[in-house]
């Protein structure tokens, strides 16, 4: 076995929007794979220079990133992402819209030069408490889920960009968040082959060409998280569901396993124990750290060489086959239609009579979007800048003097998954004591619409296509 083989296992991370001289070595090497983050991509044209340099040192390079729409996206990081994500599109149940929103993306992708998706994001909601899936999985109904997979896994490959379904073999029983926690799931192996399953199954039977790990334990099965377990990478996902693609971990560095610059056991247990293509720490330090620890573990027989050659095969098929070519250009207007069509409304009188008082507590804050981007407040500021309000992060001090800014205008009160935060609850019946004809803008999942007295619009995620569709709503043509 060459190190080339090893090398060929990685997926590497860098800082910046130009490649360091350690990576085009690396890439030299025979590196398999870069994950780019928003950090690494500011526009088109950019993204475009960028993926065309990592391949003038490895031309058969996987290029990565997560674009899955809604609230997770990288290459619309500064913009807010064009299209609403999975919540939504499961919600409309119609899975050629899906489709279409699916290949648009792909076509983005392909544009740029990135051949591997890290989506769809393919968990159950089968948690309303759950921290990190919500408005990224299509629905509650494992079969819905499932139709809208394969809708998403055809539009993505439609345009040769390589689809990967996440988590396996699901996230959304769990009630914590494994970037910051290892999450334990008491479910038993029947039950996940009738709910957790059956979207990885539709996804293998669509095509997907990737399958992500999830950092999830499930004590009934196996002692150790599914990333590193043999039972569910090799026994479960390759044996009993028959998948021949790659399996990619999600990030190695993530509090649920925990590599750092001193050390990669995550990474050498997930190889031994069916992972194709290792997520690296973000830290040229640590994945440093992950390919001495990896090559040692080789050369000691902890990991056997055939188990290497055998996942560097996958990859390498993988990147012979992902030439990212669009076939069609981006159709962001499916986007548009998608966000549009998806609120849930559950209130008279609109679009508003006048211009709105707005309190946002349900805006998605990042440094990487504006503000017309980032929260419902700004977007419909963008349209009408007569519209005033605030923006609130925590619970506020004092309500009253809130309140008693709006005068004779319409008051809209944004919230996001309210269900599971407490403050937010108590805002909203604070700010429905005070004025009980206060219209609920709910910008997460719609668990939380009981909570505003049959006055409400839910948005299904706080991507920009989503807040603007509601702004549409809200404001018709005063914008």
């Amino acid at each position: 076995m060459s190190t080339d083989e090893l090398d060929t296992c990685m997926l590497a991370r860098f800082h910046g929007i130009t490649p360091p001289d350690w990576l085009r070595r690396w890439l030299d090497d025979g590196l398999g794979g870069v994950l780019l983050f928003a950090g690494n991509i500011t526009g088109p044209e950019q993204l475009h220079a960028l993926t065309a340099e990592l391949r003038e040192h490895n031309p058969d390079v996987l290029i990565a990133s997560d674009e899955e729409g809604g609230i997770v996206t990288r290459v619309e990081a500064r913009t807010g992402s064009s299209y609403p994500g999975n919540a939504a599109l499961g919600a409309i149940d119609d899975t050629r819209l899906t489709q279409r929103v699916a290949a648009s993306i792909g076509a983005m992708l392909a544009e740029g030069g990135v051949n591997l998706d890290l989506a769809p994001d393919v968990d159950i909601d089968s948690n309303p408490a759950n921290p990190i899936i919500g408005v990224r999985s299509f629905g509650a109904d494992p079969g819905r889920v499932a139709a809208h997979t394969a809708a998403f896994v055809k539009g993505i490959q439609s345009h040769l960009v390589a689809a990967c379904a996440k988590h396996f073999p699901g996230h959304g029983r769990a009630d914590t968040d494994s970037h910051l926690v290892l999450p334990v799931v008491g479910a038993s192996l029947q039950q996940l082959r009738d709910t957790d399953l059956v979207p990885f199954q539709a996804a293998i039977r669509a095509g997907v060409r990737c399958v992500m790990t999830a950092h999830v334990v499930f004590p009934e099965i196996d002692t150790v998280p599914a990333t590193i377990s043999r039972k569910f990478l090799t026994e479960l996902l390759r044996g009993e569901l028959g998948f021949g693609g790659v399996t990619v971990t999600d990030a190695l560095e993530m509090a649920a396993i925990g590599d750092s610059e001193a050390s990669a056991e995550g990474a050498v247990a997930a190889l031994a124990a069916g992972a194709d293509l290792l997520c690296l720490p973000g830290e040229w330090a640590a994945q440093r750290q992950a390919r001495d620890t990896l090559a040692s573990a080789v050369r000691r027989g902890v990991v056997s060489r055939i188990r290497v050659e055998e996942s560097a095969a996958r990859v390498r098929a993988l990147a012979a086959w992902a030439r990212a070519r669009p076939v069609s250009a981006p159709e962001p207007a499916a986007g548009a239609d998608a966000a549009a069509r998806a609120l849930l409304v559950q209130a008279d009188g609109l679009p508003l009579a006048g211009l709105p008082y707005v309190i946002d507590a349900g805006g998605r804050m990042s440094g990487m979007l504006d503000d017309s981007a980032a929260s419902l407040l700004g977007v419909l500021r963008s349209r009408a800048p007569g519209v005033d309000g605030i923006r609130l992060t925590e619970p506020p001090g004092d309500l009253d003097a809130i309140v008693a800014r709006v005068q004779g205008r319409p008051l809209l009160l944004a919230v996001c998954d309210a269900h599971r935060r407490p403050w937010q609850q108590d805002l909203i019946g604070g700010v429905l004591a005070r004025r009980p004809g206060t219209l609920v803008i709910g910008t997460g999942t719609v668990h939380d619409a009981g909570l505003a007295n049959g006055n409400y619009v839910g948005t299904r995620g706080s991507g920009r296509a989503n807040l603007e569709a509601a702004a549409d709503l809200l404001l018709g043509g005063a914008g």
